[in-house]
């Protein structure tokens, strides 16, 4: 397993000092929305430029020279839609639901680190607009525990439609344990998500399979979605469903807080089973920090 966990920290090493491409070819007739590293946002034309120096931006609250340093991504006004008045970033969490990925991937230059309940550690990233790949870890050697080491890695492929209205996704998710001997196993999957990034629904089917046992018998059924209702907030829901000998769910529903430089989610996951005798909430809490380049 050495070469996944160099392979982790290539990606995580290579996304700290990415470069931020923040030039666009320039109309001085067009309106432009220019995203800062500090989280404010500008709007206007722009009146005068020193390629890869400074722009002289016309707001409507009077002109103001921006470093292009200090630029994270310039966006076309007229390509970008605002929602009731108000201009929404782009969401950079919207390839995955609390944990579930959706049909949409990274895009290139793109990733996120997540953590929840600050065991499960993962970092994701985009190799290509249609190519990501994440790893995870629980660092079992922080609490006292030795001799094992949860390790899993999730490739990923997308594809999406091309009225941008959702995506296919395919990949899978391998685990394995670093110190113990013990085999791998895993989910091999794929997704349709319909609908755009900020409004989506998706199903998805999903098979186990093991180095000993080969695949399962039985698929589980993913029904996910998300719906951003503002700038910064978005309703979240995960549910899978078991195709055992008998009846079994996962549902859960919850609210994503997408900030300037972190997204926080917390909801509850309810288990099902028909010989359950009783209600039990499974809490959730994780951080995500997105970071690389932005759309």
């Amino acid at each position: 397993m050495k070469p996944f966990i160099q392979y982790f920290l290539l990606v995580f090493l290579m996304s700290l000092g990415i470069s931020l491409d923040a030039q666009i070819q320039i109309n001085q007739d067009s309106t432009y929305i220019f995203e800062m590293k500090d989280g404010n946002v500008y709007i206007g034309k722009v009146v005068d430029f020193k390629k890869g120096e400074m722009y002289d931006v016309q707001t409507s609250v009077g002109n103001i020279k921006i470093l292009q340093k200090d630029i994270v991504v310039i966006k076309n006004m007229e390509k970008t839609k605002l929602k009731d008045g108000e201009y929404w970033p782009s969401n950079p969490h919207s390839s995955r639901y609390f944990f579930s990925p959706s049909g949409y991937g990274l895009r290139k230059g793109e990733g996120y680190y997540q953590n929840a309940w600050v065991l499960f550690n993962q970092l994701s990233y985009g190799i290509t607009d249609n190519f990501s790949m994440g790893m995870g870890l629980i660092p079992t050697f922080l609490f006292g525990f030795e001799g094992t080491m949860p390790l899993w890695v999730t490739p990923k492929v997308n594809i999406p439609y091309k009225n941008g209205k959702g995506a296919f996704g395919a990949g899978t998710l391998f685990v394995t344990s670093l110190g113990d001997g013990i085999g791998g196993f895993g989910l091999l999957y794929g997704s349709n998500t319909f609908g755009t990034r900020d409004k989506q629904f998706t199903l998805g089917v999903g098979l186990g399979y093991s180095g000993e046992g080969g695949f399962s018998e039985y698929p589980v059924i993913n029904a996910s979605g998300l719906i951003r209702t503002s700038k910064n907030w978005a309703f979240v829901t995960e549910n899978y469903f078991l195709t055992f000998d008998s009846f079994g769910a996962l549902i859960s529903g919850g609210a994503r807080y997408i900030g300037k430089r972190l997204a926080i989610d917390f909801g509850g996951f309810i288990p099902i089973f028909s010989d359950q005798d009783r209600l039990l909430i499974l809490p959730w809490l994780s951080i995500s920090v997105p970071f690389g380049k932005r759309y």
